[in-house]
């Protein structure tokens, strides 16, 4: 059994700048010391030979070569702007930053 107290969940919950009631301190202790045990459940499971891992099955990036292919010219990128000035897209500011 875990070690979760109620006395330990309003301290966290105070840390956390949480209001809870009596009755959610119960649950959370409850629910926090499920957490708690089955973590402890899956540790006793791990040995020194278990690997660290972040997924279950090894992951490798997949990479493309860089290859450079036609884009659209400044015009064509700009023919559906609503608005445009000295070959920029112009939209309203949204910060009072000029």
């Amino acid at each position: 059994m875990s070690e979760i107290t109620p006395e330990l969940v309003r301290h966290l919950a105070g840390l956390a700048r949480i209001l809870v009631s009596d009755e959610e301190v119960e649950q959370f202790t409850k629910q926090l010391s499920v957490i708690a045990d089955s973590v402890a459940h899956v540790s006793k499971a791990i040995d020194a030979d278990t690997p660290s891992t972040s997924h279950p099955i090894a992951m490798a990036n997949v990479f493309r070569e860089d290859v450079v292919e036609p884009s659209l010219s400044q015009a064509e990128a700009l023919s559906g702007a609503p608005d445009s000035a000295e070959g920029r897209f112009k939209v309203n500011a949204i910060l009072d930053e000029e």
